[in-house]
């Protein structure tokens, strides 16, 4: 019995171009423009998801993709950064970046750690594996980091070693308990 996932990471908005902590703002023109245009272009799904932001919802949409939003793919909680750019929380609190970026475990900000992301989108995975058949989510770059770190049985420290390009898809397919993993293909490629 395969499970294949396929995470769709949204299309560019405007945190990302300005190196913001999530603060849920929209996707940017060419952001929807690049959505649009992949309409049509993925393949069908038993079960489709989106994380609850603004981004990812607008981007499944674009998509034409009748996505049911779930907190449970939402992405890393932020706390007191959100909103903030990174540049402004590196001149404010250093060190607590810096930990940010080494400490897996690390909730300074006042949200979830990045451990935490890894464990609940770990559990995501496994729900998704108990039944066969495809599923497509749209997600924040940070779940699917977290669903490759859970995928390969890697450190949670090597989550800052992956990047995950806007609107692409990372496929996940496995059974009993293994996945294998491709990266970061666009939509409509094989």
């Amino acid at each position: 019995m395969t499970t294949r996932v396929m995470l769709v990471s949204p299309a560019a908005g405007e945190a990302q171009r300005d190196v913001r902590f999530d603060d849920d703002g929209p996707l940017g023109e060419v952001g929807q423009r690049r959505a649009r245009d992949a309409a049509g272009t993925l393949p069908a799904a038993d079960r489709t998801f989106v994380s609850p932001s603004v981004r990812c919802r607008s981007t499944a949409g674009e998509l034409g993709l009748p996505a049911r939003a779930t907190q449970e793919l939402a992405g890393c909680a932020m706390g007191g950064w959100r909103g903030r750019t990174l540049a402004e929380v590196a001149d404010a609190e250093p060190r607590a970046v810096s930990a940010w970026l080494t400490d897996p475990d690390f909730v300074g900000h006042g949200g979830e750690s990045l451990r935490q992301l890894c464990d609940r989108i770990e559990g995501w995975l496994t729900r998704m594996a108990l039944d066969a058949g495809r599923v497509l989510a749209v997600v924040e770059p940070d779940v699917v980091r977290a669903a490759a770190v859970c995928a390969l049985g890697v450190p949670v420290e090597a989550f800052w070693r992956l990047d995950v390009p806007p609107l692409t898809v990372t496929e996940l397919s496995g059974r009993g308990g293994r996945w294998n993993l491709g990266l970061g293909r666009a939509p409509g490629r094989r």
